[in-house]
Order: structure tokens, then C-alpha cells, then sequence
């Protein structure tokens, strides 16, 4: 790859104004007054704002910010970029990052009338990488991993990581799992610190890893809790694994309702096998128009288990029942996931 020049990454400090805000000295001094608080009115401010310290958040160091913004996505870094001049400087690196990632994943893609181009969509990722957007680290790390330079995107996931962003910490710990050897304990640590931050898919992972005591202690109720996380927001694959917990009352108390409720939207967000369980569960409470359909969309996506089924029930159909049936499966639309 070709050497790239440096890029200017910290502006010249502006004598711009700055926006003041609460100071550490003006709150302790506030605190700490003894005399009893009092109703304000519109007029009075509830802490006094110091027009002569330099302690308020439009002096932090611009390494401070840049981090603070480098998992940012477009609205949240010019919102940033208004807090004042200096700020505004700063991260101008960032903002130009996020037009490289933007053509990027035209590149990638094929969007916006460009054609497909992995190269120059690894070139665009890599410059937005540089200017410190951790959203443009993943993105290279991917494409690094799909053309087999393993190491270079483990790297640029780890830098992202590091940086605090959940996408990158997410794919570093499944990257730990699936290198030769593989390296589950750190795995693990990644994984965790994206599932506290509410990253759906590590909080899948994590669970998996749980379940099976891979790089931690097999712990089914922790696993079963995680299951349950990542499929309240939307990880299709975790609607399916939740459902089967609630029916077998592994890690969560055993609720018929419950599991029927999980299968039924996994089956609704595109799971293939929750298709066909579901279609069985309908066929056996005597629904047999939605069996029909559930089974028929599983045998369209690959489960041949499902043709048997399917042939019992539409010999108790009407052709008016069947052609229904058909119809709704035609029809039929996946709701949105996260995957």
C-alpha cells in the first residue's frame, strides 16, 4: 500500500471565544454554603458562572476531545463542532473522515451510481481512519477480514476498541474466537465491555460464549439474561435461542407463553428454523392456514423438514384454504432486525 502523508491531526489553538459552563471551583463553593436552599426566580441563576477562569469544557486538550469524538456519527460531530471555535477546529479532521467513510461505503457497496471498487473503498475507509474515526477503523477492519489480511484488521478493530467504540470492541472479541489459535478469555473481555454498552450482537455473542463456558465459567442464567438482552433489541438470532430457554426453562423460568411469544417474532424477523417450529406449534393448536404459511416460507429458505408438514395439513385444506395460504406466502415480508 502506498505511504500516505501525515495528516495534520491537532490545529493551532484558536483565540476564539469560548462557550463558558459550570466550573469545579463555583460548584464546590455552592455545595458546600450552609444556608438553607432557597425558591429561585427566573432571574437568579442557580450557580454562578465565572467569566474570569479558564476551567470549563471548551479548554480540554484537543487529544481529550478528538477522543471523546471519535465513535461519532455525523449528527453528534457537528453538534460537537458548535460548542466553539476551538472545538470547532479540532475536529475538523473527524468531519472530513466522515466523507471519506460516506464514499467508502459508496465504494463497497455500489451506491449512488458508483460502481463496486473493495479497493478504493479500503483506501476511502483507511484515510477516514486516519483522521481518527473509529467508525472508519470497523469498516476497513471488515474489509481487511474479507480479502484474508487477518492481522491488519484485527489491529484496526483493536484501535477502535480501545477508543471505546462498541462495533469494534464487538468484532475484536469475535475475531479472539475465531483466530488460529483462538484466544476466548480475551474474546470475552471485548465482547463484555460492547454488551455493557448495549451492542446487540456482542451481547449475542456474549451469551454464546456463556453458554457454552468458552473463555468464561458455564453459567446458563447469565447466558439466558444476555439471550434475552440482545433479542429485546431486535438480534433475530437471540429471539430464537430466548424462546428455547423459556421452553425448556434453561436460565429462565419455563413459560409456554413466552417461548411461543420469542419463537413467533423470530419467525416474523426471517429465522428460518423458528419458521418451522412455529409452523409446528400452529399445527398443533389446529391453525392450519398459518401453519401452512409459516412452513411453506421455512421450506423456501432451505428446511426440507418442513415439506412433509406442509403436504399433511393441505390435505385437510380446501383449495380456497390452500390458495390463501399461498398467497399470504407470497405475500410475506421479514420485519426489520438487527441481526
Amino acid at each position: 500500500m502506498k505511504q500516505r502523508e501525515r495528516t495534520r491531526t491537532w490545529p493551532s489553538k484558536s483565540n476564539g471565544s469560548r462557550l463558558k459552563t459550570l466550573t469545579l471551583e463555583s460548584l464546590t463553593s455552592k455545595l458546600s454554603t450552609k444556608s438553607k436552599p432557597r425558591p429561585l426566580s427566573l432571574q437568579q441563576s442557580a450557580v454562578p458562572i465565572s467569566s474570569t477562569t479558564s476551567s470549563d469544557f471548551s479548554t480540554l486538550p484537543y487529544d481529550v476531545v478528538i477522543k471523546i469524538a471519535a465513535t461519532f456519527t455525523v449528527p453528534n460531530l457537528l453538534s460537537a463542532s458548535l460548542v466553539c471555535r476551538s472545538w470547532r477546529d479540532a475536529l475538523k479532521p473527524l468531519r472530513e473522515a466522515m466523507l471519506f467513510l460516506r464514499w467508502g461505503k459508496k465504494f463497497k457497496h455500489g451506491r449512488a451510481g458508483v460502481k463496486p471498487n473493495l479497493e478504493k473503498a479500503l483506501d476511502s475507509f483507511l484515510k477516514g481512519a486516519a483522521r481518527g474515526s473509529t467508525l472508519a477503523m470497523v469498516d476497513a477492519g471488515l474489509v481487511y477480514w474479507e480479502i484474508g489480511k487477518k492481522e491488519e484488521g484485527i489491529e484496526l478493530y483493536k484501535k477502535a476498541a480501545e477508543l471505546g467504540d462498541a462495533a469494534g470492541q464487538c468484532n475484536l472479541g469475535i475475531s479472539f474466537l475465531q483466530a488460529e489459535p483462538p484466544n476466548p478469555k480475551e474474546a470475552v473481555k471485548w465482547l463484555r465491555r460492547a454488551s455493557v454498552a448495549g451492542y446487540v450482537r456482542a451481547q449475542y455473542q456474549l451469551a454464546l460464549c456463556l453458554h457454552q463456558g468458552r473463555g468464561v465459567n458455564r453459567n446458563i442464567q447469565e447466558a439466558a439474561r444476555w439471550y434475552l438482552k440482545a433479542a429485546e433489541g431486535g438480534y433475530v438470532r437471540a429471539m430464537y435461542n430466548t424462546s428455547l430457554c423459556y421452553s425448556s426453562g434453561e436460565g429462565l423460568v419455563h413459560s409456554h407463553r413466552q417461548a411461543k411469544k420469542w419463537m413467533k417474532r423470530a419467525a416474523d424477523h426471517g429465522h428460518t428454523k423458528a419458521q418451522f417450529e412455529h409452523g409446528l406449534c400452529l399445527f398443533s393448536e389446529g391453525e392450519m392456514i398459518k401453519a401452512v404459511v409459516y412452513l411453506e416460507l421455512a421450506l423456501r429458505a432451505g428446511e426440507t423438514a418442513a415439506a412433509h408438514v406442509k403436504n399433511v395439513i393441505i390435505q385437510q385444506l380446501s383449495a380456497a384454504s390452500h390458495d390463501r395460504a399461498m398467497f399470504l406466502a407470497d405475500h410475506w415480508r421479514a420485519l426489520p432486525s438487527s441481526r
